[in-house]
């Protein structure tokens, strides 16, 4: 799930305690039977973070060998009133943050690697790091940073 604020210019990343310094990612969660996908986000989103979401919208698929399940990559906006992080819902990560669309984008281009991996090149100790171009962690953050949820037609 990319969650970006109401004004379309951050994206809320999480980590986890286990994940590598200065790794983040989207955040992740499951359905409850008979939830839809939209509700199942704005849950999943308010238990981990303590934003709350308006709209949402499913951007891609990718299957998910656990056992043979689907997994499902959303867009989230958040409401205006409801940006304040607050981890205190539930204990799966060890912090969350707004980070800028510039940001994200120069972490996609220097700081990718799978875990335990080293970063490109370029990479500086301390900058932020992000999921390889194979997770779909990267690919929604790589929409988002693109315009995914600009007016303008994206077929």
């Amino acid at each position: 799930m990319a969650v970006v604020n109401h004004a379309n210019t951050h994206i809320l990343l999480g980590r986890q305690k286990r994940w590598p310094p200065y790794w983040y990612s989207t955040l992740a969660g499951f359905c409850e039977p008979a939830e839809s996908i939209e509700e199942g986000v704005r849950r999943e989103v308010w238990e981990e973070a303590g934003v709350h979401l308006g709209r949402v919208v499913i951007h891609s698929t990718q299957p998910w060998p656990y056992p043979a399940n689907l997994m499902i990559g959303a867009i989230g906006q958040s409401v205006p009133e409801g940006e304040k992080i607050d981890l205190g819902n539930d204990p799966e990560l060890d912090d969350a943050k707004w980070f800028s669309y510039d940001e994200v984008r120069h972490a996609l281009k220097v700081g990718t690697s799978g875990l335990g991996e080293d970063a490109g090149s370029e990479y500086k100790e301390g900058g932020l790091r992000l999921p390889p171009s194979t997770a779909i962690a990267n690919q929604l953050m790589t929409a988002v940073t693109q315009g995914f949820l600009s007016a303008e037609p994206k077929m």
